[in-house]
Formats: structure tokens, sequence, C-alpha cells
């Protein structure tokens, strides 16, 4: 493998999507990962491990992912762009340390490779049941950012767009792949560094004798400083001022939350829309689900059905607006997913009754028969 001087493979390549993921880890200017092997997300790092060396970076094998999900935020404040990755039981073990990197305003990466649970579940086989996890996890009131890639290509693409939008918003980005898309080989495009966009670290310009950590900008989002760089400063997961210090009282706490929620507020949403208008019905999917309703969305037009496409990537924050739109301009939208039933009922809420909302659910260890989701599309439209 040839890379170039700052560690981007480019060119046409034929990868799976744990590969694709770190592939755009390196790109975005990752250069610190830590983790524990588990199913199906190894891969990711056993790659990261192997090229890493070439490019200049540490990969740590922890003893376990609570270890994991706390190192790569101290290699943050040191300086480093850093992720973990995990699945399932591990997801669950690093729940706290989301809640701390939320709090502290610690911009990084965490990728979960979903699998069928609960517990040990089933270690080789896709789900999607992690989505609410992903968002509601760890305790008390806070914000996250998640992603859905639907292929090896994305995996990569969307990987460098989490670590954008972690430093944008200094907060934590999950990447949401399943098993399928984890283990799918396809074609994967890296263009030239010169041609990613990497946003850049925001760091302070005050001088050290003005500096207050969290102390944010017009958009909410306060500038950081590293170790060594000659500020001092202090990192709780308390409730704190912008300071930095603990400040245990009910104002400081209702300040700080709100800011951390509403700093997300302009978070984009990605999403692929397409035969919405005068459509009966809409499919909202996301990950590999929505390349099985892809099938089953043309199945229906076989049958003269007029039914649209909403993919999910952006699943946190949750696309409300969209999903209200589109609510009122169908008779139903169907949301097939690999669990009994989350996301879908994000869709419902969102719809505030406008239309009716058809889950399709499955338990996982495969994905769903395309004739699954074109039964509900037929429902549907009945």
């Amino acid at each position: 493998m040839q890379a170039d001087p700052k560690g981007v493979l480019t060119g046409v390549h034929f990868l799976d999507g744990d590969h694709a993921c770190c592939e755009g880890a390196l790109a975005a200017g990752a250069r610190f990962a830590s983790g524990y092997p588990i199913t199906p997300s190894t891969e990711v790092v056993e790659r990261f491990a192997a090229r890493i060396p070439t490019v200049g970076g540490v990969f740590i094998q922890m003893e376990d992912e609570l270890a994991a999900s706390i190192t790569l935020q101290g290699a943050v404040w040191a300086g480093a762009k850093a992720f973990t990755v995990t699945s399932g039981p591990g997801f669950s073990l690093m729940m706290e340390h989301i809640g701390y990197a939320a709090m502290t305003e610690t911009p990084c990466v965490f990728v979960n490779v979903q699998r069928g649970g609960p517990s040990t579940g089933l270690p080789t086989l896709p789900a999607q049941a992690d989505m609410m996890q992903a968002r509601w996890g760890s305790h008390g009131d806070y914000g996250i950012i998640a992603l859905c890639p639907n292929s090896p290509q994305e995996c990569f693409d969307l990987t460098i767009e989490a670590f954008n939008q972690a430093e944008r918003f200094r907060v934590p980005v999950m990447v949401m792949m399943d098993e399928v898309v984890g283990h799918m080989t396809e074609k994967v495009v890296i263009p030239p560094a010169e041609r990613i966009e990497i946003y850049p670290r925001r760091l302070t310009t005050a001088p050290p004798e003005d500096f207050k950590p969290f102390q944010p900008d017009d958009d909410l989002v306060p500038p950081m400083v590293h170790a060594g760089m000659g500020y001092n400063f202090h990192v709780t997961g308390l409730t704190h001022d912008e300071r930095g210090y603990p400040s245990m009282t009910p104002e400081t706490q209702d300040r700080l939350l709100r800011r951390l929620q509403k700093k997300l507020e302009t978070v984009p949403m990605l999403y692929e829309a397409e035969g919405i208008d005068g459509a009966e019905a809409v499919v909202v999917s996301y990950g590999i689900t929505s390349r099985v309703a892809q099938r089953s969305i043309e199945l229906a037009r076989e049958k003269g059905i007029r039914v649209g496409k909403f993919r999910m990537i952006t699943a946190w924050p949750f696309p409300d607006a969209e999903i209200a739109a589109l609510a009122g301009q169908v008779k139903a939208l169907v949301v097939p997913e690999l669990n009994l039933g989350q996301m879908s009922r994000e869709v419902e809420r969102a719809a505030r009754g406008q239309t009716k909302v058809i889950g399709v659910p499955h338990a996982g260890g495969s994905v769903h028969r395309p004739e699954q989701i074109l039964k509900a599309i037929e429902e549907a439209v009945r």
C-alpha cells in the first residue's frame, strides 16, 4: 500500500466497510486510536494498527472498552484527533465516558459496528438495535451526533464527516455501522488529500490570562487548548462554569446543559430523498436496511405504486422537520429497521399524527426480504 505524505491511501480500492472506515479516519487526520477487540468491529483497528506506523501515530489495545473510551479523550486534550471502535457489549461499557465526552466537550469519534443483542447476542450477525442507546445511553441531558453509512464508500466518507462534525461542534460523534456494511466489500474511491475537506481544531487566540476553556463563541462552541500550549485550564465532568471549575448551582446547570444541546441545532441534516413529489407513501430507512428497501421500492413502482425514498444519514439529531414535512404529503411512512422498533417511534413522534407510520421490525441476525417491506408499502396505500 502506498500512501501520500498525509497518510491518505489514494485511488480506487476494493475494501470492506471496516477497512474503509479506518482509511476515512486516517484521511481525517486521526493519529490515535484506542480499542479492545470485539466482533464485528475489530478489523477497523487491526488495519489502523498496521497503517499508523507508516504515517506517525499510535494505536493502543486497552484492557477493556472502559479504558479505551477514556484513553482517546486524554489523547484529544493532548492535541490528537482520536477515535475508538466497538460493538454491542463494548458500546454499553463506553456509555459513562460518552457522557463525559459530551460534558467536557471533547471532540472525538465512536464507531459502533452493530450486531444482534441483547448481551452477547449474535456476535457475527447484523442488527440496528443500538440506535436509541447511541442517543440516550448515558445519563443526564446531553446531545450527540450519529451518522449511518450504507456502503463501504460511505464508511470512508462519513468517518471523515464524523471527525469534521466532532471538531466543529466539540461533541462525540457516532458512526453507526452494522455488521453487513462493516463486512461488505465494494469499490471505494479515495481522493487525493488536497481534495478532502478537513475541519481544523478550533484553538483559542486569547492570551493565557484571558482564556476561559468553556467560554463559547457566538455559535455556542468554545475554542480549545491543548496540554503543553502554555495555558492553565481545568477539565471536569462536574457541572462547571466557563472557567472549567465546578459550580454546583441550578443556574450554572441550566445554562450549561441548554448550551450543550442548543449548539447542535445547526448540525447539517444529511439524507437522501428521491421520488417524494406525488408519492402515496415514503419508505424511511437507514444503514443496510436502506439497500434492501431500495429493491422493495422498485418492486412497488413496478406495480404502479407511487412510493418515495427517504434515507436517514444523520440519525441524531433526528431530522424532525424533514419527517414532519413528509408526513404532511403522504398516506403513510413505512419504516423498516433491524430491531423491534426504535427509530420508527421517532418517525411517529415527528409525524405528529399527520399520517400513519407503519413499522417493519426485524429482530436481526439477517436483513429483511424485499417482499416484507413491499407488503408494508402495499398496506400503506390501501
